[in-house]
């Protein structure tokens, strides 16, 4: 488990946020188990580091006072890339959590490699309940043996044991169709339109012409 240090966060808003990320940290909450919500200051490099390794589940060190939390919410900036903001929730160690957890397609379809289909992906994650200490980093499906027209649900996905999943069972998850057929060859290109008239050369070829009968 990965251990998180912060410190209580004194002041809110833009402003204070903008401030504390020039500096190197993010602010965030801990809340949960009936205590109060409270404010924090985490280092950006720690959460950057604990998001890339996929941690879920935190030891947040609060100013000396050691507690489990969990990786609730995670605010981006506007392009997704830098972390502006992050929601810790409180949790025991023996509790079960509702979790939202990747689906990962493994593998290339026989109807992909076989018959020229194409692999359509429905749903890229599914809601999970499972114990705290044991949640997957991701849920991971094998399709090498599906062939076109044939398709996954959730009822298809193997879970670790221990855990339930909360979606519909039915829901679609993957499918491998049929390549659209190319659209008609466009018809034969119509008639260039005749060159636009040019007024001055009609004008000029009327004058010579006067000239002419002159």
């Amino acid at each position: 488990m990965a251990v998180l240090k912060a410190t209580k966060r004194e002041g809110t808003g833009t402003r204070k946020a903008r401030q504390l990320r020039n500096q190197g940290l993010i602010p965030g909450v801990i809340y949960g188990h009936g205590l109060e919500s409270t404010p924090v200051t985490l280092s950006e490099h720690d959460v950057e580091l604990a998001i890339m390794h996929g941690e879920r589940l935190l030891e947040v060190d609060l100013d000396g006072k050691k507690e489990n939390a969990l990786i609730k919410d995670v605010q981006y900036d506007t392009y997704g890339q830098v972390v502006t903001h992050l929601d810790l929730a409180r949790v025991n160690l023996d509790e079960r959590v509702e979790v939202t957890v990747a689906i990962v397609l493994k593998g290339t379809p026989a109807g992909v490699a076989e018959e020229g289909g194409v692999l359509q992906q429905i749903a890229a994650e599914a809601k999970i309940e499972c114990p705290v200490r044991a949640i997957p980093e991701s849920i991971d499906v094998s399709v090498s043996d599906m062939g076109i027209g044939q398709s996954l649900t959730i009822a298809d996905l193997s879970l670790p044991d221990g855990s339930r999943c909360l979606d519909d069972p039915a829901a679609p998850v993957a499918v491998v169709r049929v390549v659209a057929e190319e659209e008609a060859a466009p018809a034969e290109e119509e008639e260039a339109p005749a060159e636009p008239e040019v007024i001055g050369e009609k004008q000029e070829s009327d004058a010579e012409g006067e000239e002419a009968k002159g």
